[in-house]
This record gives C-alpha cells, structure tokens and sequence, in this order.
C-alpha cells in the first residue's frame, strides 16, 4: 500500500488539516511525473531542478510542515494534560480520607460528578491514542518524504540527515505518554467504584502481593564509552561464559561469543506492523544460534508473545541443521523424539505433551501468518552474570550488524527461496563488518547495546542505579533489533516506523552534570504526577522520591571515607552509604512486607517536617539523625572505592603546586622591595628601616603559609578527604598586613619636615 493511502485512511476527521501535507510535497517535488506503470518517467528534468525548486522544497518540508505538526502536538498534548488536571479537580471532594468523620457531598451528588468525569475521560482516552498514532503517522511521512527526496535528486542534494537532526530536537516524536495514561486508569477505576457504591480501597500490584517481578531496561551506549561501561560492571559481576569448554582448556580465554538471530515475518510485514503499534498479543518469532553454523551449533526455534500487562510468554523448540527446512515447511514434527519419550518409564508422559504443544503452536503460526526468514541480526554479546544467581543479569551487545535475508525480489532474491537462511554468509564464514555485502543489504548499527534484567530485591541496587541514570547510557526503551532493522531496511515495504530513527544522527554522549539534572527533572515530574493521583490510590501521600545529594554525579556530592560523610553536615545519615538517583521502576510488590512501625503517640509535625512530608522525603536524612543497622550488619571502616590503590587526576595535583608557586612570587617580591627599601634606607632613615622589616615579615609569611596549606592540600587530596581546599586566612593576614603597612608608610611620609631628606628609593618604594 502507497504511503498516501494510508496517511488519508489514518487522518483523524476533527484534526483535517493538521497532518503532513504529503501531496503538497509530492507535487514540489514532482512526484507526480511518472508513467502509466507507475514508474519514475526519466531523470531528464533533474537539469531543470534548480536552487530554487530545491529551497521551496526543504522550507516547505523543514520549516513549515515540521513545525505545524509540532505546534500542534504540543498544542494538543498541554490541553489534555490541561483537561486530566481539571478532572482530577472535580474528583478531589469525592475522595474521603481519614480526617473527614462525615462525607462532604451526598451519594446522589457524588454519582453525578463520577457520571461527568467519566465522560470526559473517555474524551481524552480517545484523543491521547489519537495523538499518538497521529504523531506516528506524520513522523513516517516526513521520513516517507526526504528519502523521495533523497532518491530523486540525491546526487547534489541530500535531506534527510537534516531532517533527522530536526526531528531528533523536536519532542513531537519522543512524547511518553504513559504517565498521563497512568493518571488517567486511577481515575477510572475511581470513577467506576463511586459509580458502583464500592469502598476505594488502597490498590495492590496486579501481580499479586510477595511476587517477586521481573523487568527489563535497554539503553544504548556510544563507543567512546563502551569500554568503561564494561569496567563499571566486572566491578561487580563477572563475565558469563557461554561455553566454557573442557576441563583440558583451563588456560584458554574464551572470547565473547558470536549471536545470529534469523527474524521470520509476512511479506507484509504483519508481525512488524503489529510490534511497533503495541498491538496485544503482538508476537514474533526467529531462530537462534551461538557461533558458526560450520560448528554445527544448537539451533533454537523461538516465538515470543508479549501480552497486554507487558508479560511475555514464550515457546521454544531446540533444531538440527538439517531439520530446520523440514520443521518449517510442517514435516518434521519431532515423531521419533515423542515416542522414545511416551515409551519411556521415567515420568516423561507430561514433557512429551508439552513438546508435541509447542510443535503444534510454531507450526501454525508459521503457516497461518505465512511467515519466512526477513533479517538476520549478527553481533557480539558479552554478558555478566553471577552463576546460578539471576537477579541481575546484563548484557551488552556490540558490532551490531543487520541484514537483509529475505527473497522478495524474484529476479534478485537476497536469500534462495529454497533455502532457510543466506549460504553466502554462512557457507563463507562471514564475520563483522560483512564488507562482502551488497549496498543496501546491510546496516551497521552505531552503538552498543545494553540491557539491564532486573528480579525481585535487584531493583534496589544502587550501583545498578547509578549506571543507569549515568552519563554512560541513553535510554533505550522498547528498542528492537528486529523492528530496527526491518525499518532501515525495508523503507518502501512498510508504513510506520519507530521513534527511535530520528536520535540516530545526533550525538548521544553527554556531560555528566547536566545527565543528573535532567534525571532531577524527571524524579520531580514522577513526584508531581504521584502526588496528583496519590488521594485516589487510597494514599493522600505520594510515593517517597530520596534526595539526590550524594549522587555522584551531584555537582556538591561529598565524597570520602565513612568517616569524613558523618563528620560533614549531616546531609547523609551516619553509618548509611550516600543517596543515589533512582529509576523509573515498574509497579511490583517486594518480596517481604514492610514491617509494621511501633505504636506510640505521634507528635504534631513542625512546619519544616510539614514541608518535608508534602514531597514524600524524610527529615531524620536531612536532620542528620542516627540509625540503627540490621543485626549482623556492622558498618565498614573504609568503602570498597578507598580500598584499591589512590587514583587522583594528575590535574588535581597540578592545580595545588601553582597555588604554591604563586604563594613563592608573591613571597619573593615582598621580599625584593623590602631589601631594596632597606638598602635605599641609610643608617638615619628608621621609619623607612622598620617598614622594610615589617616587610621582610610579609614575606616570609608568605613562604611559610604556601609551604604549609601546599602539605596540607596535598594530603587531603591523597586521603581523598571531603573537606574543603580552600583556606582564607593567609590571604586575609597578607592582605590587610600590607594594606596597613602601605597607609602608616604614607602617613609618616607626608608627617615628615620639609627639609628632612628623602632617599627616591624609598619614594618609589612608598608609591
């Protein structure tokens, strides 16, 4: 289907006229010169394109189109932000909470409040998924567009780099929607309990109270930095080995293996199509090998399903080379491997049936969806792991390479129909970067990936939190090696592409301090949206958010030993590690519950504790006051950090020997004036005699003080100490020592007889 087809079956009828002007960019571009078969007529009139067709076009494309649909994002998006703030108004006087002994507003008036906002919430529910398919289907076309563009006269002009640089600026293709659809489900289920007489009651995870939970975070992480992502991790968990080998093969270091992922998919491109418009029950399938095929690897057939709830189900057969072909045309169906295993006595009857199942399930999909191998994904994974403990598990994939292997064009198939995957790859024994690949059949992806798998009492980690909200990694949610590829690679097959293309141009590497600030921002935002929708969860108090001053990434983080932190100014608790920025985490329960506090009479809180409370934050951490360890836990003389040996930047020490060589010029050159005002004196001139010794003092001062602060700086930065370099004294005394000096120098020069002589030295010194 043309892209214009679907743009015109995609509008949403109150918002005409705010979309992508597509067929406006097809006629400045003369799109529509083409013949009766509907091909490009001929690259004659590319002479007659000129400077100015080419600036009407990208200042139609750039600056007119782009910004009319973000104004109107934006526009749109404020309103409905507008409109939930509204509704969550309206629903405040129905929300009882403790303190209120009777109810404000009567049953009948409660329903006809419920009955209002109910409908408009489905308003905005209707035009939030409005919005985001409208700002889908126009990011498309703009892509759509510039590569027609590209194609056409992209022999002397090019637009789609800056086309992507501009979309990569503009947040109409980035919005997260999801916590104004998180607002929006608590006032529904609200609504809908008022309007059913039911008692709001505190909610619970869906997942059911002492589940552990499992969850996922992607990120991409540029090259520059993959190798101290790497060391920030073996800090922590060793490297998982795939195949360690034999006992013989102890000296042998295992090299990080080699994955092949083969993505299956229509010719339409359904299971794509359904991925990246977050369709329930959305699934794909691929297989998987470890290595070389020549090595005759394992070969898993996997289908995965990912539910409404973000849970995923997942159904997986393990292959032979040779059967692969067989299994997927329905031929193979594991008959010898059923009967040896329903003949035997051992209690496989159950394993049997599930197999037979999952046989069932993967042939069907295969053949219902009429699916074959698209792409092939190839990169290499190292992943850390610490054996027989999955609670956190990472890792990261780089040389990330994408390739075409499907068989779409008859007349020049990428793969031969008759076979499942590429021989030219595979028969060649191809490896990373592929140069032997067509142009155009290849894609090489910029960054390294990571993925940070989280269970249970690992979401509170804090050296996990720390790399995730680091200046190391950008935020990757919802990235797919499969829907990447098919979108770099197959332009003209699909019709939608993901967010994601639009960052690719632009540099993800960033400052450290401003990486904190923008995760302050967020932290505070999460914090506004949980205090709005806090009085309806049954809870008048939002989640706690923890200050964020130790972080190390903090501007005014304190850094040092335990000691130094219980000695600062009681930012930190005593005994306790600094505060880390935390992680948008799923909603779980943990695996514990919390345990219940002690019954005493509460006291009235101050107006600072007041303030304190109303953002979810504790003021014992802020106070400063002491807590108690679980039992068995002491607390460690000196941190793991201080344990290795000092590595302090040579600029540190630099930048402490030139405040000492300027404490020496500065001793030198009192020390020059005083024995030239000495010398200039004679043996009559006392009062020019004493300045010079009170100069002389100044001097030596001067030396002793930048000796001695030089030793004590040079200490502290070895010890790593959190206390502060600078010292006022010694500027204050040499400062305010000359200041008097020079004023007691004048007075005595102006005080003296006219006809008392004096030495022009010692005017010189004196001015």
């Amino acid at each position: 289907m043309r892209f214009g087809k679907t743009l015109r079956a995609a509008v949403y009828p109150p918002w005409k006229g705010k979309y992508i002007d597509y067929t406006k960019l097809k006629t400045l571009l003369r799109e529509n010169d083409v013949t009766r078969n509907g091909e490009d007529a001929s690259d004659s009139d590319d002479d007659q394109w000129t400077e100015q067709d080419e600036e009407a076009f990208v200042q139609e494309l750039l600056n007119v189109e782009l910004d009319k649909v973000n104004s109107f994002q934006a526009e749109t998006s404020q309103q409905l932000r507008e409109r939930t703030t509204a509704c969550e108004v309206k629903l405040r006087p129905l929300a009882s909470t403790p303190e209120q002994e009777t109810p404000v507003l009567d049953e009948q008036k409660k329903r006809a409040i419920a009955s209002e906002v109910l409908q408009e919430l489905d308003n905005i529910i209707k035009e939030v998924s409005a919005l985001e398919k409208y700002s889908r289907i126009n990011f498309t076309g703009f892509l759509k567009a510039a590569k027609k563009h590209d194609r056409k006269r992209g022999a002397r002009y090019r637009v789609k780099p800056l086309l992507q640089v501009r979309l990569s600026q503009l947040p109409f293709n980035s919005e997260d929607y999801s916590p104004l659809v998180h607002r929006l489900s608590v006032m529904y289920s609200f609504v809908r309990e008022t309007l059913s007489h039911d008692i709001v009651q505190p909610r619970e995870t869906e997942h059911g109270f002492g589940r552990e939970t499992y969850s996922s975070y992607k990120f991409w992480v540029h090259s520059d930095n993959v190798l101290e992502v790497k060391t920030h991790i073996l800090r922590r968990l060793p490297v998982l080995i795939y195949r360690p080998g034999t006992s013989k093969d102890l000296d042998t270091i295992t090299e990080d293996p080699t994955i092949t992922s083969l993505y299956f998919d229509s010719p339409q491109f359904d299971l794509y199509n359904q991925k990246v418009a977050r369709a329930p029950e959305a699934g794909s399938l691929r297989l998987r090998w470890t290595g070389s095929l020549k090595d005759k690897p394992t070969i898993s057939l996997e289908k995965k399903i990912v539910t409404d709830d973000d849970e995923s189900r997942q159904v997986k057969v393990q292959l032979k080379d040779k059967h692969i072909k067989e299994f997927l045309d329905g031929e193979y169906r594991f008959d010898k491997k059923l009967h040896r295993m329903e003949d035997s006595n051992n209690g496989e009857s159950a394993a049997a049936e599930a197999l037979k199942k999952g046989v069932d399930e993967l042939q069907s999909f295969i053949k219902d969806n009429d699916l074959q191998p698209m792409l092939r994904a190839n990169y290499t994974r190292t992943a850390f792991q610490i054996p027989g403990n999955d609670r956190i598990r990472i890792s990261l994939d780089t040389n990330l390479a994408l390739i075409r292997e499907d068989s779409l064009d008859s007349e020049r198939p990428c793969r031969d129909p008759a076979e499942w995957h590429r021989t030219d790859l595979d028969n060649a024994d191809m490896t990373y970067p592929f140069n032997a690949v067509r142009t155009g059949e290849i894609t090489r992806f910029p960054h390294a990936l990571l993925e940070i798998q989280l269970r249970g009492k690992a979401h509170n980690t804090e050296w996990v939190k720390d790399l995730m909200v680091s200046h190391l990694v950008k935020d990757a949610p919802r990235f797919s090696k499969f829907v990447h590829g098919v979108a770099s690679l197959f332009e003209d097959h699909v019709n939608s592409f993901p967010f994601w293309l639009g960052e690719l141009e632009s540099d993800i590497r960033r400052d450290p301090e401003t990486a904190f600030h923008e995760e302050q921002e967020r932290l505070a935002r999460r914090a506004e949206e949980n205090i709005a929708v806090g009085s309806f969860m049954g809870d008048a108090r939002s989640p706690s958010v923890r200050p964020q001053v130790g972080s190390p990434y903090h501007p005014y983080s304190i850094t040092g030993s335990p000691s130094a932190i219980r000695r600062s100014s009681a930012v930190i608790e005593p005994g306790a590690r600094p505060s880390r920025p935390s992680i948008p985490e799923p909603q779980r329960h943990d695996t514990e519950p919390a345990p219940e506090p002690e019954e005493e009479e509460p006291e009235p809180p101050t107006r600072l504790e007041s303030i304190f409370q109303f953002f979810g934050l504790s003021p014992q951490r802020w106070l400063g006051e002491s807590v108690s360890l679980p039992p068995g836990v002491r607390h460690p003389g000196v941190w793991i950090k201080d344990a290795g040996p000092v590595r302090v930047e040579s600029k540190v020490y630099l930048a402490n020997q030139r405040t000492f060589i300027k404490w020496l010029h500065i001793s030198i050159l009192l020390s020059s004036l005083s024995l030239g005002l000495y010398n200039a004196a004679g043996k009559h001139n006392q009062v020019a005699q004493a300045l010079a010794i009170v100069y002389t003092f100044f001097a030596i001062f001067a030396a002793v003080w930048g000796w001695f602060i030089y030793e004590k700086r040079a200490r502290l930065i070895r010890q790593r100490s959190g206390k502060d370099l600078d010292n006022m004294l010694g500027p204050i005394v040499v400062c305010i020592g000359l200041a008097v000096a020079l004023v007691l120098n004048f007075v005595f020069k102006v005080g003296l007889p006219r006809h008392f002589h004096f030495n022009p030295v010692f005017s010189l010194a004196n001015s």
